[in-house]
């Protein structure tokens, strides 16, 4: 009888722990990317287009992330040195989310980073008159796949010329 019971805790315990590590054990997607991902951020061009000769339109955001990175930093200010150049030309921040998430969350992530971006232009010297902020949140994706690379590059603020 106590053997028998001996016997029960002891099976109780190791498929504890089995289903515990089985838990435990994280998933490694595979992307077989090179020079277009850094981390979990798109740094290739082919989805970019140019706001001007030279000047990208887009910048790109990590998973969740309204935060500008340094590539980001470096194509505002060269957005923010054509726009002082053309100061008659007024400008629409695009913000968009990857699939993930619900429509309200991504609707409201859009406007947080094309909002990141409006401030980063306006730290250069551009007028927030001149620049207007709409998030399309996940509705307008640049790349329809549901992969690590089709997400990065749907989530980006895109500066177009406002008409």
């Amino acid at each position: 009888m106590r053997l028998n019971k001996i016997l029960k805790n002891t099976l109780l315990v190791l498929t504890a722990c089995l289903v515990l590590s089985a838990c435990a054990t994280k998933k490694e997607v595979a992307t077989d990317i090179k020079g277009q991902m850094q981390g979990d951020v798109y740094t290739g061009t082919d989805t970019v287009e140019y706001l001007a000769d030279g000047v990208p339109d887009r910048v790109f955001f990590a998973t969740n992330e309204s935060i500008l990175t340094t590539a980001s930093r470096e194509t505002l200010r060269a957005q923010a040195g054509w726009l002082r150049k053309n100061p008659n030309i007024n400008v629409v921040l695009e913000g968009h989310a990857d699939e993930r998430g619900t429509r309200e969350y991504n609707l409201a992530l859009g406007e947080r980073r094309a909002n990141a971006a409006k401030d980063y232009l306006m730290t250069y010297g551009i007028s927030s008159d001149r620049i207007t902020v709409l998030s399309y949140g996940k509705e307008r994706p640049v790349d329809s796949g549901s992969n690590p690379l089709a997400w990065s590059k749907n989530r980006r603020s895109v500066t177009v010329k406002a008409n």
